[in-house]
């Protein structure tokens, strides 16, 4: 299994400057990206650390952070076009 890193500025870096704004100014935006940042660090520890956990347990991490990733970017899609 891989470890990759999914830091918001990593994968989107067109939208680094508007990721700390919007962290800065949103308080809702601030709150999912702190659930965000927070599970992402969470998966990568069970990765490195080898941790047992269930297939299916870790499976519905990866899909809760891929929804908060979503939602992240989509909020950054409507900042960036106002």
């Amino acid at each position: 299994m891989g470890i990759s890193n999914h830091q918001l500025q990593r994968d989107f870096p067109q939208f680094s400057d508007l990721i700390e704004q919007l962290a800065q100014h949103d308080g809702h935006y601030q709150q999912q990206l702190s659930a965000y940042t927070n599970l992402d660090r969470d998966i990568e520890s069970l990765e490195l650390r080898a941790v047992p956990v269930s297939d299916e347990r870790f499976a519905r991490l990866k899909i809760e952070r891929a929804h908060l990733k979503d939602a992240l970017y989509h909020r950054l899609e409507q900042a960036a076009a106002h």
